[in-house]
Formats: structure tokens, C-alpha cells, sequence
């Protein structure tokens, strides 16, 4: 991340990336430098789904596409979650807009945090294009997203 004009910006970062046991598995995915932003006080952790109000742990979730045409978050149970994703996504949303955040580093993958990758729906680990629910809404208002494997 190391532009001299924007190191004193504060990033959003995926709490499961800076070492935050909250995926949907009760597990953190933690990624070392993520933690080292956190550290140095660059970075603020979220987790939208937690912001949303689902527990830890939980069933996964994934997006898919509704009879009706319209995008739903559900579970590998069948339980549609749409509503606390979006939740999720506009508390992360506020929490970027009142810290000042441009640009964040979120999980890749995740059904909240993926960044042109996301699981198609049908629980069998394929991949489609496409964000996740908080990472379209971030990069709807202007902010830079990226996975970790982009920092």
C-alpha cells in the first residue's frame, strides 16, 4: 500500500484478515500484513456480516440469483440472510464514510467482502465474476477495493 501521499489514510481491512476469529467458521483467515496495518493504528477492522447482526459461527452463505431476478444471501440451509448482509454493508459503508477510508482491503471470495470473485450460489466451491454485498456498496460510493492478494 505504500504511497507516501495516502500512508496516513486510514484502509478498511476484513476483520478476519487482520487475525479476527469471525467467519462464518468462528476462524480468522489472517494475512500478516493486514495485521501489521492494524497494528501500526492504518487500518480499521469490520466484519460485515458481524455488523449485521449474525452470529459467529454461522451456516456459509452465498449469493444467488432469485426466481423473482433478484440477488439474495443465503445459506447452505436454505435461510435467506439478504437482510443482514445489506445491513452489514451500509454500517461498513458508514464506518468508511466517518473515518475517511478511500480504500479497503477485503477477504476475497466472501459472499460480504469478495472482490471480483465470488461463490455462484450452489455450495460446490465455484467461482463466479463479481463483488460481494459490502464490497459493491463500498465500491458504489467511491472506494478502492481490493482482496488480499492486491494490497
Amino acid at each position: 500500500m505504500g504511497n507516501s501521499e495516502t500512508d496516513s489514510e486510514l484502509v478498511l481491512v476484513s476483520a478476519c484478515l487482520a487475525g479476527y476469529p469471525c467467519r462464518y467458521d468462528g476462524q480468522s483467515q489472517t494475512d500478516e500484513r493486514v495485521v501489521r496495518l492494524v497494528r501500526e493504528g492504518r487500518a480499521i477492522p469490520v466484519c460485515p456480516e458481524q455488523l449485521g447482526g449474525l452470529t459467529t459461527p454461522r451456516p456459509p452463505s452465498e449469493i444467488q440469483m432469485g426466481d423473482d431476478g433478484e440477488v439474495r444471501v443465503v445459506t447452505i440451509d436454505g435461510e435467506d440472510v439478504t437482510a443482514a448482509f445489506l445491513r452489514g454493508a451500509e454500517t461498513t459503508l458508514s464506518i468508511a464514510r466517518r473515518y475517511g477510508a478511500r480504500r479497503a482491503v477485503l477477504k476475497q471470495n466472501s459472499p460480504s467482502c469478495g472482490v471480483g470473485r465470488v461463490y455462484d450460489g450452489t455450495f460446490t466451491g465455484t467461482l463466479n465474476d463479481g463483488n460481494g454485498v459490502s464490497a459493491q456498496l463500498l465500491a458504489d460510493h467511491g472506494i478502492d477495493v481490493r482482496s488480499e492478494d492486491r494490497i
